[in-house]
């Protein structure tokens, strides 16, 4: 089988399943493993599809920002249930950094009657939330994203530069298997990369529709987070790629 033929099947393949394996394809074509892989790469060079953990994915459209209320409505379900997760690693004492968004927000609310904590945080809405609690409340300085209510900017990332916390909850427009952690600005990505250098241990809460997507600027690689924590519609086989790059909690 020619080279052109090849690559024909593969993305026919693609086009019905959305997603193939290595494996698969090796029993399909006939060939070994690094001639499909060699296909694939050039078949993502041509941005006809995009490399994943042991297979490849067509392409899906860069993930743009919401506003504050498209994201609140927004699997919200989902959002409740990762929090639940996340404040259970939550112990006294702790000083907390929770990134700007909606599942953050679910997690500050749970988090709000409780006393010995300090929250750092770069959202408005999280602060004004825990602005009646007896927690220390630390929000970021400089600028607000309208319509979100995210800060960011030089200011705020000086602010992360002399600071450290015990655990980041870090929030993401989308994740994937190969691309990493993305954010769906320059400016976002590089507020939350300083949130992940400040912090003894990050977790990314993110629910699984933002599973092998991708958003505009890269944040950081899926193995160099302590953990990640979804909700129980996480497919089996994604649960398995990311469980292999780093510690994964998934709602049950």
């Amino acid at each position: 089988m020619t080279p052109v033929s090849r690559k024909k099947l593969i993305l026919e393949e693609l086009t019905q399943k959305g997603k193939v394996e290595i494996l698969e394809l090796v029993d399909l074509l006939a060939v070994s493993a690094m001639t499909v892989r060699r296909d694939l790469d050039e078949l993502e060079k041509q941005k006809k599809l995009i490399r994943t953990h042991g297979g490849a994915a067509l392409p899906q459209a860069i993930i743009a920002e919401q506003s504050y209320s498209q994201k609140l409505s927004e699997a919200h379900v989902q959002k409740v249930e990762i929090a639940e997760i996340a404040v259970g690693l939550v112990k006294d004492g702790m000083r907390i950094l929770l990134d700007s968004g909606t599942t953050t927000f679910e997690i500050a609310r749970r988090l709000k009657s409780r006393k010995d904590l300090t929250i750092v945080t770069n959202d408005i809405k999280i602060a004004a939330e825990l602005v009646d609690s007896q927690m220390e409340v630390i929000l970021l300085g400089g600028k607000i994203q309208n319509d979100v209510g995210a800060v960011f900017g030089s200011y705020a990332e000086k602010m992360l530069k002399d600071i450290h916390v015990d655990i980041l909850f870090l929030g993401a427009h989308a994740v994937h298997s190969t691309l990493g952690i993305t954010s769906a600005t320059f400016e976002k990505a590089a507020i939350k990369r300083e949130m992940i250098h400040a912090s003894e241990s990050v977790y990314l809460v993110v629910d699984a529709q933002k599973f092998e997507k991708k958003a505009f600027a890269k944040i950081a690689d899926v193995d160099s987070i302590t953990g990640i924590i979804t909700d129980q519609t996480m497919p089996k086989d994604l649960e398995q790629i990311y469980g292999e790059m780093s510690t994964f909690i998934k709602g049950v």
